[in-house]
């Protein structure tokens, strides 16, 4: 099983160079970044783990920009969001972005993307809540197409794109439906999800990995519904707090990757919590 981590890095935190380098050198399989544009001041959505919101929620670096210095100081560590907010970026420009690191990388990128929780977030950047799962699913075909060997049009109901030269190209390869680089989606399990996943999607990220005994056969139905390959389907716990109980019940699911937590802390603290997840690799 490969063991990534996933962190929010701030400007008072390791890093990037410094933390992909270690992980690279110790055995790790990746480094996923979460993101947030800003957390408003005035904000009523409350935090979905309870509690006040912590503090690195409103310092949380571009995750693009700092898996590019990451992927400039390793050769095979893998690079992966956790997960990018579509919904609030143009979507020409991520595309742009996206195919930009797959490509610098040598095709490490795995785009892990969600909705979502922040309400006042997501209305600075013109998202109208309930549609906002819509407008993902329309914003990733429009990125699709841009990322097709051949110039290609799309129309969608929330924006299109004319038929267009749009290089880098990322590099991993199409998989069925699926353009791009590496692309898995974040939330709750149901069949709305599910359906979105079979569509555009290499698999899920199902964050904290509870509850996979009974909702990994509803997915796997619905990825052989929808014609897609069984073995090709990838399901990737998310921000898990690892135990050798909790890993080998992943392995009998068939789960291959696991994205474990760290906490938003100074070298020292990060460094030595790696030495601790040292008997997973």
């Amino acid at each position: 099983m490969r063991i990534a981590v996933t962190i929010f890095l701030t400007d008072e935190t390791i890093t990037p160079t410094r933390l992909a380098r270690e992980l690279e050198q110790r055995g790790f399989a990746g480094l996923y970044l979460p993101e947030h544009t800003h957390i408003p001041v005035e904000r009523t959505t409350p935090y979905p783990a309870g509690g006040d919101l912590p503090r690195e929620y409103g310092r949380t670096l571009d995750p693009f920009v700092a898996l590019g210095q990451a992927a400039a100081v390793t050769e095979t560590l893998g690079l992966g969001t956790g997960i990018t907010l579509v919904a609030q970026h143009d979507p020409i420009d991520l595309a742009k972005q996206i195919a930009t690191v797959d490509h610098l990388s040598g095709g490490r990128l795995t785009l892990g993307l969600g909705y979502g929780w922040n309400v006042e977030e997501a209305a600075d950047h013109g998202v109208e809540w309930r549609t906002r799962r819509e407008l993902v699913r329309d914003r990733m075909r429009l990125m699709q197409a841009l990322w097709a060997e051949e110039p290609t049009a799309y129309e969608g109901e929330y924006g299109g794109v004319r038929a267009s030269t749009a290089y880098p190209k990322p590099v991993q390869k199409p998989r069925g439906p699926v353009t791009g680089p590496r692309t898995l989606v974040g939330g709750a399990a149901g069949p709305k999800l599910f359906s979105h996943i079979c569509e555009y999607a290499d698999g899920w990220l199902p964050i904290g990995g509870r509850g996979l005994s009974e909702s990994l056969p509803a997915l796997r139905t619905a990825w052989a519904d929808a014609g897609r390959d069984p073995s090709a389907l990838q399901v990737v716990p998310y921000a898990v707090q690892p135990s050798p109980g909790k890993l080998a019940h992943y392995a009998e699911l068939g789960i291959e990757e696991v994205v474990v937590q760290l906490p938003p802390a100074g070298e020292t603290e990060v460094l030595g919590l790696l030495d601790g997840f040292a008997p997973y690799l």
